[in-house]
């Protein structure tokens, strides 16, 4: 049955005031979302916290969920508060030695920039490479690439599984974030085989902030330490009434990285979003989002602008002589929402826009270019 796309986006109320064409900083929640955060509070003071427990048990539920969206399982899945913080335990859980290399693509995101830097100090050389250079940048004494599924900036897609065919055959470790597309565009890591994947909900996943997840793979988890110890770490913290005493016993399930309490009323939230997902499918989604952006691309460029990459939910378009942080600020007056990126005005569009969005755009571009 064909999606009810319209009542689909009956379910995220901040539509109704705003062209909102700008899901790369921010996605809007659904009804439902705002409602699982409601419930658990009210849970929590019905109950006063008493099954606080059992809040675990709809975790791995979640967790689930999470894992059918990306072909994995469920122990592949360890809840996080930000991409940061998966990016973190990566770096921190390598051996480092003088010489070794990490490479990312030239405008990342600042995750995937600064804390490499950092490893200066470690004699760990860090370089940021252009994509037709990428594959000339990785020598024998490369031990990681960082990679995002979209560029913040432009919309870049790298070929994932072609990289990390390439990465796997040298060696290389290769951690993907793929906040900029989680819940608009299919991923299998599988497919892809990845190290690990880092996702924050809050934008295409249409999660509460600090609802977050990362992918780590079953060879990486035997060598990698979390880089969080606390009262989860053991194998047997369940057991409240008598938590193990001593060095932590770890699971063999990426729930070792998690150390401590969840964010469960966002993790509320991010499961009713992921629930929404799968109801209406994820490749109908990414259909949908891809058709969208072929729109947002022909406006763009209607009016001038040099589009910088296609098939990518983040359309991001050049204009000569154009301040593009002033043309946003304009677009705002007008209650159209886009982003200014490094030059680029940056239109990212999700399954809850629809083509009177993309008429909106196009009118309010009008006079202004």
């Amino acid at each position: 049955m064909p999606v009810d796309w319209e009542k689909v986006r009956s379910e995220f109320p901040a539509l109704a005031g705003w062209t909102y064409l700008d899901t790369a900083t921010f996605g809007q929640l659904p009804r439902r979302t705002t409602d699982a955060v409601a419930r658990h509070f009210a849970h929590r003071d019905e109950l006063a916290c008493s099954d606080f427990v059992d809040w675990f048990s709809d975790a791995d539920a979640i967790r689930g969920d999470i894992a059918g969206l990306i072909n994995s399982t469920a122990d592949d899945i360890a809840f996080v508060p930000n991409a940061a913080f998966a990016l973190a335990t990566f770096l921190n859980g390598i051996d480092w030695r003088r010489g070794a290399r990490i490479v990312t693509l030239e405008n990342e995101f600042p995750n995937n920039l600064y804390y490499p830097a950092l490893l200066a100090n470690r004699g760990v050389e860090f370089v940021e490479t252009a994509w037709d250079q990428f594959y000339d940048n990785i020598p024998p004494r490369t031990r990681a690439v960082l990679l995002s599924t979209c560029n913040y900036t432009n919309g870049f897609r790298p070929p994932l599984k072609e990289i990390s065919t390439f990465l796997r055959d040298r060696g290389v470790l290769l951690f993907i974030d793929a906040t900029q597309s989680m819940g608009a565009l299919q991923f299998d890591v599988e497919d892809i085989r990845p190290d690990m994947v880092a996702v924050h909900g809050y934008k295409w996943l249409l999660s509460p902030n600090g609802a977050g997840f990362m992918y780590v793979r079953p060879e990486l988890r035997e060598r990698m330490p979390p880089l969080v110890v606390g009262w989860r770490s053991d194998r047997n913290w369940r057991n409240v009434d008598n938590l193990h005493h001593g060095a932590p016993q770890f699971k063999n399930t990426a729930e070792k990285y998690e150390g401590a309490m969840l964010e469960f009323p966002a993790l509320y939230g991010m499961g009713a979003s992921v629930e929404l997902m799968h109801e209406i499918g994820p490749g109908e989604i990414e259909e949908r989002v891809l058709g969208l952006a072929v729109q947002v691309k022909d406006v763009l460029e209607g009016h001038g602008g040099q589009v910088q990459h296609l098939n990518s939910p983040i359309v991001a378009a050049k204009f000569d002589g154009v301040q593009t942080s002033e043309l946003a600020v304009r677009l705002k007056e007008k209650r159209i929402l886009v982003s200014s990126r490094h030059g680029n005005l940056r239109v990212s569009v999700h399954f809850y826009n629809n083509e009177q969005d993309i008429a909106a755009l196009n009118q309010g571009l009008q006079g202004e270019l």
